[in-house]
């Protein structure tokens, strides 16, 4: 009963974020996940609901690091990130930490894909 109500209150958080955060196609939403064992990130097009670029911890290329998401694993992560962003022209993006505190793994995550050259 008592993680029921926890997970609504941070569904009710990711909805509330939401409303105002909206990804276009000049300026996607980079959206973070992050589960007990992975990370995953994508940058959304919500006007068309089409994925411009994603990664994960699980990606042929990251498999071999195994990235926790602890600070560490989020700069590296973050890194990458941005990257592959870059490499596909992305510049500019608006960031969905959903429902999650600026602080920690998030931040660590932000940091690294604005020294990558994502600026948001």
């Amino acid at each position: 009963m008592k993680l029921q109500k926890k997970n609504l209150l941070a569904q009710k958080r990711r909805w509330r974020i939401r409303k105002t955060v909206r990804g276009t196609a000049a300026r996607p939403r980079l959206a973070l996940k992050m589960t007990h064992m992975h990370l995953y990130a994508q940058a959304i097009d919500d006007d068309k609901g089409v994925t411009l670029v994603s990664l994960a911890t699980t990606s042929k290329d990251l498999r071999g690091q195994k990235l926790r998401p602890t600070v560490a694993g989020a700069t590296v992560f973050g890194e990458a990130f941005g990257v592959k962003a870059k490499a596909a022209g992305l510049n500019v993006v608006v960031f969905d930490r959903a429902g999650r505190r600026y602080h920690g793994t998030v931040k660590s995550f932000a940091e690294a894909a604005r020294k990558s050259g994502l600026s948001f």
